[in-house]
């Protein structure tokens, strides 16, 4: 066993001499040390805490929508006008205020059977918000001074809940993961907003998890529109129940539509 024994110390050798060799020869070097961290410092540490919110913007409120049921828990299945019209009559868990439609708007959604071209309710889209396995509704609904109303709705042994509704003068809406993004104009020029809407298990609901004000880069030769001057752009009305849509769409978000204000319910502006 003696010589089994040399041989494996010999190739330890040889291996430390290899590493040396590499390590002189454009290995890792120190950069000096590193900065120290620097904690938050708090700044009236005396003020007592709020105990209760100043207002209630109707993050995380949700309302069953009566009168519909969902077979086997597809929201495929389901007549995007007959939710729109169901959910004027929904209650929500908690009171904010912050639901209520337009009533030229309200008006419009009951008389989307009549007058169809009137209809502000837009081509419903599906994803999976929740991570669960099955795909969500969401709906967008045309409100006056081109704002949108963006809703969703998940469906729960044959129920269906609406999980998020934010009003807001939106640029786009766009789905990044499981997020729902609403980018909406600035009253500061070359700025937006951008509020991302998430799932949240414990309150079972959307909530708006990211709202940011960022800069728009300016693309060279190209000008900006003053958003009080830019024209109002065609958006599509919901299509009749037997020409909804089965699966995920693949087609973009409601298209473009600034405006001069944005008011979001998420967070007061």
């Amino acid at each position: 066993m003696r010589p089994v024994r040399v041989r494996t110390v010999a190739a330890a050798v040889a291996g430390l001499a290899l590493l040396s060799g590499c390590g002189s020869a454009g290995g890792l070097q120190s950069t000096g040390e590193a900065p120290s961290a620097v904690g938050p410092a708090r700044l009236w540490p005396d003020l007592p805490p709020a105990s209760a919110a100043p207002y209630d913007y109707g993050e995380g409120e949700t309302a069953r929508i009566p009168g519909i049921t969902v077979p086997g828990d597809d929201v495929h299945r389901l007549d995007p006008v007959t939710v729109a019209q169901a959910g004027l009559k929904a209650k929500t868990n908690r009171d904010s205020g912050l639901d209520e439609l337009a009533d030229a708007t309200v008006r419009q959604i009951r008389a989307c059977r009549t007058a169809p071209g009137d209809c502000p309710v837009l081509t419903p889209y599906y994803f999976d918000l929740t991570g669960d396995g099955r795909d969500e509704l969401v709906l967008g609904i045309r409100m006056p001074e081109r704002q949108l109303a963006v809703r969703a709705y998940r469906a729960d042994d044959g129920v269906l809940t609406r999980i998020m509704s934010t009003v807001d003068a939106v640029i786009s809406v766009e789905l990044a993961g499981r997020d729902l993004i609403l980018r909406a104009p600035s009253v500061i020029s070359g700025y937006e907003y951008r509020t991302a809407w998430s799932w949240d298990d414990r309150q079972q609901a959307m909530l708006a998890t990211r709202d940011e004000i960022l800069r728009v880069p300016e693309r060279r030769g190209e000008r900006t529109v003053p958003t009080s001057t830019a024209p109002p752009s065609e958006s599509p009305t919901a299509p009749a129940p037997s020409e909804t849509p089965s699966g995920t769409p693949t087609a973009p978000a409601p298209s473009e539509t600034p405006s001069a204000a944005a008011t979001s319910s998420a967070d007061g502006r």
